[in-house]
């Protein structure tokens, strides 16, 4: 087989790991949790059908690829819950760590190409990395709510800590910002969020 698509199968493969990653959101139905790539697939997915709210305009090819590898690195790294503090404050070693490694996995310019774009993810200064990083927040509050704010009661889940996580959430969409604002006002009234 030829090098070059050996090392893309490779890789392939590799990522095929992220479907074994589990996160701490719950499907919309309450019946499991999600795991790393129905999450990525659902940014995707939201991406294509929302960028039309996007502050301001976007690539939404390139965005929409940036969501569908932004949590590749779990695979090594693991699921950080986002209130977990313990965990957040070791995180970005952990993925840094699992994207040089993974990333390497594909041919060189691939890998500069993917590894960039999880690094403008991070970075979260473009309007694609702010697009998708608003896409990645508010996505675990649409869920939340869909599913009785399962998660949020779960983690005994404060107000505070979701408008702190969620600071430059408006930054990528202010649409959008606005609705997912809508849905945690809501669960703090009816006492799914504890205020």
């Amino acid at each position: 087989m030829d090098q070059r698509l050996e090392k893309q199968m490779a890789f392939l493969l590799e990522a095929d790991k992220s479907k074994l990653v589990g996160r701490q959101t719950y499907l919309a139905d309450g019946s499991r949790k999600e795991n790393d790539a129905e999450h990525s697939w659902h940014l995707a997915l939201m991406c294509a059908l929302l960028a039309e709210h996007a502050r301001e305009p976007i690539d939404t090819a390139r965005t929409m690829a940036m969501v569908l590898i932004h949590d590749l690195v779990e695979i090594d790294a693991g699921d950080t819950y986002a209130y977990d503090t313990a965990g957040n404050a070791s995180k970005r070693e952990r993925e840094t760590a699992a994207a040089d490694r993974i990333f390497s996995l594909l041919p060189e310019d691939q890998a500069a190409w993917m590894r960039g774009l999880w690094d403008e993810f991070e970075e979260g200064i473009t309007a694609e990395a702010k697009f998708a990083n608003t896409l990645d927040k508010i996505q675990p509050i649409l869920l939340n709510d869909a599913s009785g704010g399962k998660s949020w009661e779960e983690h005994g889940v404060r107000e505070e800590q979701i408008r702190k996580r969620n600071l430059h959430t408006p930054e990528g969409s202010e649409t959008l910002w606005d609705y997912a604002d809508g849905l945690i006002r809501k669960n703090v009234e009816n006492g799914k969020i504890k205020r």
